[in-house]
């Protein structure tokens, strides 16, 4: 890491974390932050839905909710990024402070509660960019919706003309009642209707669905069963947890979803039992607790086409992607991988 991010993450460290995050993306809007431009090779360059990416290392969501950082981000060294979570209306979400870092467990702890601008502000700000890579958005439902599939419906009709793919967020915890449409019978009405939405769009985009890390054996056979039958594009595994687990930190009993290092082995598993219920039929993005490349190896080996990060970049900064990828690359040239595709579920049996 350069030693002046370095210092400027001391500095934010200071700071409550909300403010500390807004600072970053002022930072980045400003051309403070360190920009790698964009990394690939041969062997990082891959597919994910139709979408081309020059590696497989995505920005999740939440961590540009407002699409006020993208033109940056999309040069930070990012394979892809994914923006929002997006509401049909403007909300201003959780009270604070929703925000904490768990410095000791090299997590995070966040109540935000969709947080966010509303989906035309956010369709403004990219409509103004060039997608250097691929670039989505997350569909979030107002919390005092009363039709939850019909605000997905709402934030997908108003941004697909200026992004490449959206994913349906069923998992906040931060929302009341919004992971109970991850049950069956609600998940499979909720995505005939979205698909519906899709499938009428003048340039039909790829729709994925991200679901908890919380979800049991059953559960989870359920979710493949229904995003197989829906025609899903692909899964993300996964949001944050409610578990807290051998945690050090004195916020570690704070309401929220947890992410970071604690997340890793919990979502992985969930992961690798997704790839084999899927049995390749529908891509995986891995996501929970990635900070080094080998983090991203392994979830790649468990079955994950991409994956994604957010949380160990408030620990290791933005430089960490570009390291991640290129180490990436190097673990692929060492075990003779030619692609990331042909490293995807080569060692998923170590996590079921």
């Amino acid at each position: 890491m350069k030693l002046y991010e370095r210092a400027g993450l001391c500095a934010l460290h200071r700071l409550d974390p909300e403010t500390a995050h807004g600072l970053s993306i002022r930072a980045l809007r400003l051309g403070l932050a360190p920009l790698t431009g964009v990394v690939t090779s041969p062997r990082l360059a891959t597919t994910l839905c139709g979408l081309s990416l020059p590696n497989p290392v995505g920005l999740a969501a939440g961590y540009d909710k407002n699409a006020e950082a993208a033109g940056p981000l999309m040069r930070a060294g990012f394979g892809f990024i994914e923006l929002g979570a997006a509401t049909p209306r403007a909300q201003p979400g959780n009270p604070r402070p929703r925000l904490f870092r768990l410095t000791e467990d090299r997590a995070v702890i966040n109540r935000f509660g969709f947080n966010n601008d509303g989906a035309d502000a956010i369709k403004a700000r990219l409509s103004r960019l060039q997608r250097l890579i691929p670039m989505g958005v997350n569909l979030g439902a107002n919390k005092q919706s009363r039709d939850r599939a019909a605000d997905f419906v709402k934030v997908l009709t108003t941004c697909a003309p200026v992004v490449d793919f959206a994913t349906v967020n069923v998992s906040s915890p931060n929302t009341e009642k919004l992971r109970d449409l991850q049950g069956k019978a609600a998940l499979s009405a909720l995505l005939a209707r979205v698909m519906a939405a899709r499938d009428g769009l003048a340039r039909p985009i790829p729709v994925f669905l991200k679901i908890a890390p919380d979800l049991d054996g059953a559960d989870l056979e359920d979710v493949a069963e229904v995003a197989l039958a829906a025609r899903v594009d692909a899964i993300i595994a996964t949001n944050t947890t409610l578990a807290r687990d051998n945690l050090q930190s004195h916020h570690a009993k704070e309401t929220g979803g947890l992410s970071g290092a604690p997340l890793f082995d919990r979502s992985t598993r969930v992961l690798a039992r997704l790839s084999d219920l899927t049995g390749g039929r529908l891509p995986l993005i891995g996501v929970g607790g990635i900070a080094t490349a080998e983090h991203a190896y392994a979830k790649i080996r468990a079955g994950a086409t991409a994956v994604q990060l957010y949380s160990a970049m408030i620990y290791g900064g933005l430089s960490l992607v570009a390291d991640i990828a290129r180490e990436l690359d190097a673990f692929l040239a060492r075990d003779g991988f030619a692609t990331v595709a042909d490293a995807v579920a080569t060692g998923r049996g170590e996590w079921l």
